[in-house]
């Protein structure tokens, strides 16, 4: 199935929590910090955050950084210092470089609904770019019950560009008892966000269950199949070269 995987349950992330935000955090973030978890390939940074409504992220500053954001539920108001205004809504796709340096804001517009997302941060290839972003919608292509890219360093028709040629982000919206094959890389990070599955090895003598918040860092694998439970399940795979 893999050289080496390890399973890494919700419950054991870093959690933050304050009056409007509820964070998990799959790595060392802010005030959480283990030098035995810094991130896993090049992914350094997987927080899965609820904002309560009317409040957020007010301005501030990243740089030579690819940060991707996927919606849950509710809506993401993004501005930033390059002039862009967008909301972001499940099945929405969106990708900030940071690069030379961007300012932004992140915040949940409604005054009644909590927002929920998960936020990416993966290393570029090449430091000091110019700051960009784009934003598309994929929500028709996630009915098809298959892996499809998001992000993608490598050209993927559909997804947002990022500044990584060995990483791609895929999600899959799988209905009951739904399955795919899951990309065979030097790292694989798998994160369920919604519902619970059963990662597989080809010849199904090696099985995991993982429910939302869980997650799977598989190095150097083979071929692993994930199986949606009967309730479903929605699930983001990076998929990822060497450093």
């Amino acid at each position: 199935m893999a050289d080496l995987i390890e399973i890494k349950r919700g419950e054991s992330r870093f959690h933050t929590k304050i009056d409007w935000l509820d964070s998990w955090h799959s790595f060392s973030f802010g005030p959480h910090y283990d030098p035995a978890n810094l991130g896993f390939g090049l992914l350094l940074v997987n927080n899965d955050d609820i904002i309560r409504a009317g409040s957020g992220f007010g301005t501030h500053a990243h740089s030579d950084m690819e940060i991707v954001t996927w919606v849950l539920d509710g809506e993401l108001e993004h501005r930033d210092s390059l002039g862009t205004i967008g909301i972001i809504k499940p099945g929405d796709a969106q990708r900030m470089s940071a690069g030379t340096g961007v300012q932004h804001s992140e915040i949940n517009p409604s005054s009644t609904t909590d927002l929920h997302l998960l936020q990416m941060w993966v290393l570029p290839d090449t430091k000091g770019i110019a700051p960009s972003y784009e934003q598309l919608s994929i929500s028709e292509s996630l009915a098809s019950n298959e892996l499809i890219p998001v992000a993608s360093g490598q050209g993927h028709l559909g997804a947002v560009a990022i500044h990584q040629r060995e990483a791609v982000l895929w999600v899959s919206r799988l209905s009951a008892h739904g399955s795919v094959t899951v990309p065979s890389a030097p790292f694989t990070h798998v994160f369920v966000a919604r519902g619970s599955v059963h990662l597989s090895s080809e010849d199904k003598k090696t099985e995991y269950v993982l429910a939302a918040g869980d997650a799977a860092q598989l190095t150097n694998s083979n071929t692993s199949r994930l199986t949606a439970s009967a309730e479903g399940a929605e699930v983001l795979v990076w998929e990822m070269g060497i450093k």
